[in-house]
């Protein structure tokens, strides 16, 4: 018999490995971040249908996505949605650079170890997660593309209609 190589027991480890992404149902895991405006924690948003972004202020989609979020939260936050950006650059200054042309008008918290975005399985920006009521993932989108926001807006307004 022959024996393994070192790089055959690694290609079958991490084709074994579970896939890291969250599947729809999960519950969300929890985060409490730094913010622009004091903590962001997900557990102060339960019943609440919440839209977790994760950003960077080197990512081109970003500025896309940023206007459409403001839209979003100004049309749905009293309906019970809240928008969450994660930042996910390792000098938060590089964020604040960001926010000073491209303007949020939701929270954003501060992430520099990047540790959410691992919980929640996050492979690239934007990248984003959908939150029922319930703290269960209901969708998770990567990217964003001008034809992804009717997409994204039924999303919410599905999710807004299961909150009491």
């Amino acid at each position: 018999m022959k024996p393994i190589s070192t790089a055959m027991l690694l290609a079958v480890a991490l084709g074994a490995a579970p896939a890291w992404a969250l599947e729809k149902g999960a519950t969300a895991p929890q985060f409490d971040l730094q913010g622009l405006e004091g903590a962001v924690k997900l557990a102060k948003l339960q019943g609440k249908v919440v839209y977790v972004d994760f950003w960077a202020s080197w990512c081109g989609p970003c500025r896309q996505s940023f206007p459409w979020m403001n839209e979003m939260q100004a049309k749905y936050g009293a309906k019970g949605l809240q928008i969450v950006g994660v930042n996910v650059d390792a000098n938060s200054a590089d964020a604040r650079q960001f926010l000073t042309t491209t303007p949020a008008r939701f929270a954003i918290g501060f992430d520099p170890q990047g540790a959410t975005p691992r919980s929640y399985g996050i492979k690239g920006m934007p990248s984003s997660v959908l939150i029922g009521p319930d703290g269960k993932v209901l969708l998770e989108h990567s990217g964003f593309r001008e034809a992804d926001r009717a997409e994204l807006e039924s999303k919410i307004q599905n999710a807004l209609g299961a909150v009491k």
